[in-house]
């Protein structure tokens, strides 16, 4: 396992359990720091390296009513405004290679979504930026097959990539997760992260927009890290149900600090046994 440096302070892949976390979108510029101090202070008495996500726009919404952030521009104003409230460094998707030198003004890990996993132009622009790249797998791809798309970013010399597993395509809006798939991406040499609340989301399954199961993210989340995940993605809101999106798939913030204490009990019963 090579570890991957994210920030100066936040390595995945080093023997510390990782954790990148946020809202689905981007709120107000309050509501968005107020949520990134809070997580930020959580992991520091947990002794976590995080990030924290939040997207400034969703391109992949159900349907046109969808919510889908404040947008480019000032999606990624609000994020600045973030990053220096709360001191924490940023992830956020990036939908365009139009959009890359810009996010990753702002943005210190470049997220490439799982719908976009195979898109080369986009994941070479990526680590043409110079910012790690977290490239979620897509619900269509097999495990192994995500070594080319972690090709595609290290041919430019960026070798700053984390891969993150978010279940599969089972039937119709539904997602299964194979644990198989945690060790298979760990032999690529990256760190793997697990989406523990977008693997129990049901796309596009409540009526022109996706459902979820939250409560079987913690089952999934301990079952990860014991088959050798390096960190954790977890979209978290004070109150899920009335999030822009996501909201029955998102874990409540007051039950991550249970679920992560849990997660590292696991995390270093286990470590030990894995190269």
């Amino acid at each position: 396992m090579n570890p991957v440096a994210l920030t100066d302070q936040v390595i995945f892949g080093a023997g510390r359990l990782g954790l990148i976390a946020g809202p689905c979108l981007v709120e107000d510029v309050d509501a968005t720091a107020q949520m990134a101090l809070r997580l930020r202070d959580l992991c520091a008495d947990l002794g976590i390296p995080f990030v924290f996500k939040a997207s400034y726009d969703k391109a992949n919404r159900t349907a046109i009513t969808s919510a889908r952030g404040p947008g480019w521009e000032r999606g990624l104003e609000i994020l600045a405004q973030v990053k220096a409230r709360a001191g924490v460094p940023l992830l956020s998707d990036v939908h365009e290679t139009a959009q890359v030198p810009t996010a990753a003004q702002v943005c210190d890990v470049l997220q490439i979504p799982a719908f976009l996993c195979r898109q080369t132009d986009l994941l070479v622009a990526a680590g043409e930026s110079g910012r790690p790249v977290n490239i979620k797998k897509g619900q269509f791809m097999a495990p192994a097959d995500m070594i080319h798309s972690v090709r595609k970013v290290t041919s430019t010399g960026n070798e700053r990539v984390t891969v993150t597993e978010r279940g599969f395509s089972f039937g119709y809006n539904n997602l299964v997760v194979d644990m198989r798939a945690i060790p298979i991406l760990r032999g690529f040499g990256v760190p793997v992260v697990f989406d523990g609340t977008h693997s129990v989301q049901l796309p596009s399954g409540a009526g022109g927009r996706s459902g979820g199961q939250r409560e079987f993210v913690a089952p999934l989340v301990y079952a990860a890290v014991a088959a050798g995940a390096d960190a954790l993605f977890l979209e978290t809101h004070p109150d899920p149900d009335s999030a822009p999106c996501d909201g029955p798939n998102m874990v409540p913030m007051d039950d991550l600090p249970q679920l992560l204490r849990t997660a590292l009990r696991i995390f270093e019963a286990v470590r030990s046994t894995l190269s």
